[in-house]
């Protein structure tokens, strides 16, 4: 949803610094792989119990995997560069999780529940990209739901830093993307049929 509808308020920063690194000759799939690398250290500073350095790592990969796409739009966005873009993105996500269920054993059945939930509503998003005739401002028509990457790293952060309340925190989450899910479902079905 602030994907969606907050974007045109921060997109003047994202431009300023793609632009800044596309003057220092960094390419748009070079900083993918930053952001990848920043994203994965956070489930690692989750388990050492360095709460603030890794939302910190978290919110740096999320700003500069949004950087990336733009700066991709002002050179050659390339299907390789979104099949990584969107691998890496999972691929911290899980990196969150697993910090968060190894850190916290006992929460970890409601990690587990929210893992099966991104899987499902990743692949609603994807397929329906994939089979949808639309386009959108990415290489793929991208669906809106109520949870989309921003709030997902709002809610991670506070899974991190509230970590007493993780399991009630991470049911919220769950919630949200199970609206997510039928909210894409029920589109899906109106543009694929």
């Amino acid at each position: 949803m602030l994907d969606t509808h907050a974007r045109k308020h921060v997109q003047p920063m994202v431009e300023k610094t793609a632009d800044y690194l596309l003057k220092r000759g960094l390419t748009a799939d070079s900083v993918t792989k930053i952001a990848f690398i920043i994203g994965l250290s956070t489930g690692v500073f989750i388990y050492l119990d360095q709460p603030l350095i890794a939302i910190a790592a978290l919110w740096l990969s999320g700003y500069l995997d949004v950087v990336d796409g733009t700066m991709a739009r002002k050179t050659k966005p390339s299907a390789w560069g979104t099949l990584l873009d969107i691998s890496f993105d999972r691929m911290v996500e899980i990196s969150v999780i697993l910090g968060l269920a190894f850190r916290f054993p006992e929460s970890m059945w409601a990690l587990l529940l929210l893992s099966v939930s991104i899987i499902i509503a990743m692949t609603v998003f994807l397929t329906v990209g994939a089979l949808s005739d639309k386009q959108g401002m990415k290489s793929f028509y991208y669906q809106a739901g109520l949870a989309e990457r921003t709030e997902g790293f709002i809610l991670f952060t506070l899974m991190i830093a509230f970590s007493t309340y993780l399991t009630v925190i991470t049911l919220i989450f769950l919630a949200m993307q199970i609206i997510t899910i039928l909210q894409r479902m029920a589109e899906a079905r109106k543009i694929l049929k």
